[in-house]
């Protein structure tokens, strides 16, 4: 099998040749921009200026050369805009407080503050308040509260939200019908496109960084709070958010065909370390309907199947996730409660395609030895990749300062499973 067919093997629950790796096709599977540069410098491959794909966690685009190096089948066609800020050409350099040079948008306006920590301003407009900051020893950027007080009485979610979703524009739209022919005939890789935009209530939007005056419902334990107490206006945000995903669904089947095999669909986390955010009940009223109506649309429209990532315990929602049409589940936090490997491969494994579960990343990856490293990725592999519907994958992003040589004990491992 080539990579594409090994990923679309895994995706149907066939078995593929040796299971399939990805390292950075989506916004949750990626490393640092930091990491990256290292692991190029370990695999004796060019160093350069990193790329930088998801600006907000500074995640270095995964090249051809690393592709190649460490035998990934997956590539990531992303959007020409970065939700947060505009990205399209990566060619401003910036330097990481580690000295990692790497290459952000060009109309991407930051500034010093006089603490040493790095802001962002909102469409590239310095006489914004900034939307984020990143401290001076920082790796990634955190969304600054800017909510103003609202009137609970006066409530008016349309007009709060409606700069919120934006709709692809025709120059989007060509752009990626050019990168996703580039990807599809320059590589054998499975093409994820990293389309996003119906990340539901996702904690990383309701702030609107990238707005210059968030209105409504947007400081995060209010919004959650929202839930209880004005339940229609999180319906009129969730209906408007899923509307606008329908319109670009369709212009991006337009632009991209069938030369991707799955679309990133919501990046929304709905786990804690212990549990649920939320009572089940209250996910089937809110966010289930939308879910499942945006997902039957790729399923009666395309060939493409459905990738979504949520964080933490979600065991209470994983009939929900198979009923409403989730394909491929990332990252399968196997360290959070009640998400255990066997467990879920044994009643989840012919229904949902895991995506990632590989190595934890909060402990193993970042603080273990490479001995431990790799016997953790043997024994994550013997569970979840039996009877396919599994890609091998880090537990979420892998984050700056995990030591090289675990990573590289980690990609050792998954040859040496491969090598069986």
């Amino acid at each position: 099998m080539n990579s594409r067919e090994r990923v679309l093997a895994a995706l149907e629950h066939r078995q593929p040749d040796r299971v399939p790796v990805d390292l950075g096709a989506s916004h949750q599977s990626g490393i640092s921009a930091s990491t990256l540069y290292k692991l190029r410098a370990a695999l004796g491959l060019e160093q350069h200026a990193i790329p930088v794909y998801s600006l907000f966690q500074l995640l270095g685009l995964v090249e051809e050369d690393v592709r190649q190096a460490l035998g990934i089948d997956v590539v990531g066609l992303f959007n020409p805009a970065d939700m947060k800020n505009g990205v399209n050409n990566l060619t401003q350099p910036l330097t990481m407080c580690d000295g990692t040079p790497v290459l952000i948008g060009d109309n991407v306006a930051y500034g010093r503050e006089e603490d040493g920590s790095w802001v962002i301003y909102p469409q590239g407009d310095r006489t914004a308040r900034p939307g984020a900051r990143m401290p001076a020893n920082g790796f990634f950027f955190d969304a600054l509260d800017r909510a103003q007080d609202f009137d609970e009485d006066n409530l008016t979610p349309l007009e709060d939200f409606k700069d919120s979703f934006p709709l692809l524009n025709e120059a989007d739209c060509e752009y990626l019908r050019r990168e996703a022919d580039r990807l599809y005939n320059s590589t054998d890789c499975a093409v994820l496109g990293a389309l996003g935009g119906c990340g539901l209530g996702d904690v990383a939007n309701i702030p609107a960084p990238n707005e210059k005056q968030p209105r409504g419902i947007r400081r995060i334990e209010d919004w959650m709070m929202a839930h209880i107490l004005y339940p229609e206006y999180i319906e009129e945000v969730f209906k408007l958010q899923s509307d606008v995903m329908l319109k670009n669904l369709e212009m991006y089947r337009q632009a991209v065909g069938d030369r991707i095999q799955l679309v990133w669909i919501s990046g929304t986390d709905f786990g804690t370390q212990n549990g649920e955010f939320i009572r089940p009940e209250l996910f089937r009223k809110l966010y289930k309907p939308y879910y499942a109506k945006v997902n039957q649309w790729v399923h009666q429209n395309t060939g493409w199947k459905t990738f979504y990532h949520s964080c933490g315990s979600i065991v209470g929602f994983l009939d929900d996730f198979v009923d409403m049409g989730v394909d491929a589940l990332n990252p399968v936090q196997l360290s959070a409660k009640g998400m255990d490997a066997r467990m879920l491969k044994d009643k989840y494994g012919g229904k949902l395609t895991f995506w990632g579960g590989g190595v934890d990343t909060q402990q193993t990856l970042p603080c273990g030895t490479p001995e431990e490293v790799r016997k953790q990725v043997l024994e994550r592999l013997e569970i979840l990749s039996r009877g396919g519907g599994y890609v091998f994958n880090f537990i979420h992003n892998v984050v700056a300062k995990t030591p090289v040589e675990n990573l590289m004990a980690a990609f050792d491992a998954v040859r040496e499973f491969n090598g069986r």
